[in-house]
């Protein structure tokens, strides 16, 4: 049972990640704030469940809702700043979404929310390899979001933002309406991630969405490769293992993920498996020989 719950949250930190990798990777916004998001998928569903008795699948979709349209705002505050200023505005905006679930009662103040039903299918609740299939699903719909994504116009515009975002404007590209998208995408995978987090582990408080957590999410999209979904699911799956390997370094575990990413922007910038890393064309030197 022990495995099936490290399989469980690794694959959550999968969906996570690659809604990460919608918003930085695909259209270069950075976000430093991105548990904030799944914390408001997490409450959202909580609340709907726990306070007014809604069943899980209505509960998912408008977490999702919840979430996306939060980061829509978000992505409407990005029009208006850039890089260093976007990553200060997206970090302000994780403390206060914290801040608020933590001082406002209706969210359950520092006591959390507990309770949370876990999801029932044909009647009965799902297990625990049960819940695994559920949120290997959820990886599976995200991955199919974002492949969707880079192979629409959208992905292409989005990309183009990424690379020179006067460029892409002067070539015709909305950019407004398209940093409003990729917010939105990848927040609604986040409020997704919320959804099954807060459902598999039927408690949630304001200090599981802190600011922390949102570095561990920046830097497993880091080490698997920025821009890449093989990346974000890489990075995903050795974050997600590596803590529970080596439980006596717990308390180092901030310190241990500022020195991979340090190591990372100066050995290894492309990450793991990125388009530009060593690692991903050696591979693909060999796949061809």
């Amino acid at each position: 049972m022990y495995l099936y719950t490290v399989a469980t949250l690794v694959g959550i930190y999968c969906i996570l990640t690659l809604g990460l990798n919608t918003i930085t990777g695909i259209a270069g916004q950075i976000s430093l704030g991105h548990a904030a998001f799944l914390g408001i998928g997490a409450y959202t569903a909580a609340i709907l469940t726990v306070n007014h008795g809604w069943d899980f699948w209505p509960a998912l979709g408008a977490a999702c809702l919840s979430a996306g349209l939060a980061g829509a705002l978000v992505g409407a505050a990005a029009i208006r700043v850039r890089e260093d200023f976007l990553a200060i505005t997206t970090m302000g905006i994780n403390f206060v979404v914290v801040g608020v679930f933590l001082y406002f009662p209706f969210f359950g103040g520092s006591f959390g929310i507990g309770g949370i039903p876990s999801p029932r299918w044909l009647g009965r609740p799902l297990d625990k390899p049960g819940f695994l299939v559920l949120t290997v699903a959820g990886v599976l719909l995200a991955l199919a979001v974002n492949l969707w994504l880079l192979r629409s116009w959208a992905g292409l515009a989005l990309m183009a933002t990424r690379e020179d975002e006067d460029a892409a404007r002067a070539a015709g590209v909305d950019v407004r309406r398209f940093k409003i998208l990729a917010f939105s995408v990848g927040t609604a995978l986040a409020g997704l991630a919320g959804s099954l987090y807060a459902h598999y582990l039927t408690f949630i408080s304001a200090g599981d969405f802190g600011f922390p957590f949102s570095i561990t999410i920046l830097c497993m999209l880091v080490l698997g490769g920025i821009g890449t979904n093989r990346g974000a699911i890489l990075g995903a799956i050795i974050l997600g293992v590596l803590p529970e390997l080596f439980r006596p370094l717990a308390d180092y575990r901030m310190l241990t993920y500022g020195a991979i990413l340090l190591a990372l922007m100066r050995w290894a910038p492309h990450g793991l498996v990125g388009e530009e890393s060593r690692l991903w064309r050696a591979l693909r030197r060999r796949a061809a020989a």
